[in-house]
């Protein structure tokens, strides 16, 4: 998520704390500090224990689906959500000993069980049963849970693949370089130049001047990273900034939406400056699915 990311579907910021904040309604330097904070702790295990990698991403999953289904069961939705933080998990850390076939089958065994648990608890575990939580609605419910086992453990492990190969750190490293890259570039033209709103109905803030930035800083941020710590050639990393950048605003632009729908601002407020877990990782998890395609397939 762009910390120039002004998705307001609840509101805006107090006039009083403008001083305080930037004009993406944030507290810039809290969320430079955070990010920063973050960012550091992803570079010293890709560094020194490049497998810790996996532990921070399994992490975000577990707090980022957690938030999500704050949201969703707030807004009416009955989600099963023990068997979709289990096998979430379990999609995640499958892929240690066994790759893609450990994904696939985390995930396939999360939505069986899922659809299962949902048609056996039609109103889940609440204090106060929402009035439309009934078996009626099993396929919206069904179906917000399949997206959301796609959208955060399934997505997230392709960034735990990226790091087992020998030159595994350096493509993480390649992941997040090119997200963080596209989110700057794409923050500081759009607050410089931005004039031409991209999506306005998505999110107001972002404009095309903005993707330009995102695409300057995060297809030279990549192409280096690739070339000089991957060893790759120059095409393969303007190819994979090309393909962070499309896909950290898709993420970005999704997750406003889903936003938008449920008539919040953010998912949560673990990360002071950014909102929540899934505030941040928006964009991180779609460009992870394009990255390991890029690095693994592409000879």
């Amino acid at each position: 998520m762009s910390v120039a990311d002004t998705d307001t579907g609840a509101g805006t910021p107090a006039e009083g704390s403008a001083q305080k904040t930037s004009r993406a309604g944030r507290n810039l330097p809290v969320a430079i500090t955070v990010g920063a904070l973050l960012g550091g702790a992803v570079i010293a295990s890709l560094v020194y224990a490049p497998h810790a990698f996996v532990g921070i991403v399994a992490a975000g999953v577990l707090l980022g689906t957690l938030e999500v289904v704050r949201r969703l069961r707030a807004a009416g939705y009955v989600i099963p959500v023990i068997p979709l933080v289990v096998g979430g998990q379990a999609t995640l850390w499958l892929t240690w000993p066994f790759g893609v076939r450990g994904a696939l089958a985390g995930f396939g065994a999360t939505v069986v069980v899922c659809m299962i648990w949902r048609l056996l608890s039609p109103h889940g575990r609440r204090a106060a049963p929402v009035p439309d939580a009934s078996p009626a609605n099993y396929l919206r419910d069904v179906s917000a849970t399949v997206f959301l086992a796609a959208w955060v453990p399934l997505f997230a492990s392709f960034a735990a693949l990226l790091v087992y190969p020998q030159d595994g750190p350096g493509r993480a490293f390649a992941l997040a370089i090119g997200v963080v890259a596209s989110d700057v570039g794409g923050y500081a033209a759009g607050v410089l130049f931005g004039k031409h709103p991209m999506v306005p109905a998505i999110s107001p803030k972002k404009s095309w001047e903005g993707l330009v930035g995102s695409l300057v800083f995060g297809v030279t941020a990549t192409a280096l990273t690739v070339t000089y710590l991957g060893g790759k050639p120059w095409w393969i990393g303007v190819l994979l900034g090309f393909m962070l950048v499309a896909t950290a605003t898709l993420g970005d632009l999704v997750e406003s939406q889903v936003k938008r729908d449920l008539g919040i601002k953010d998912m949560g407020s673990l990360l002071p400056g950014h909102g929540g877990v899934m505030d941040r990782f928006d964009g991180f998890l779609p460009s992870a699915v394009a990255a390991w395609v890029v690095l693994t397939l592409v000879p």
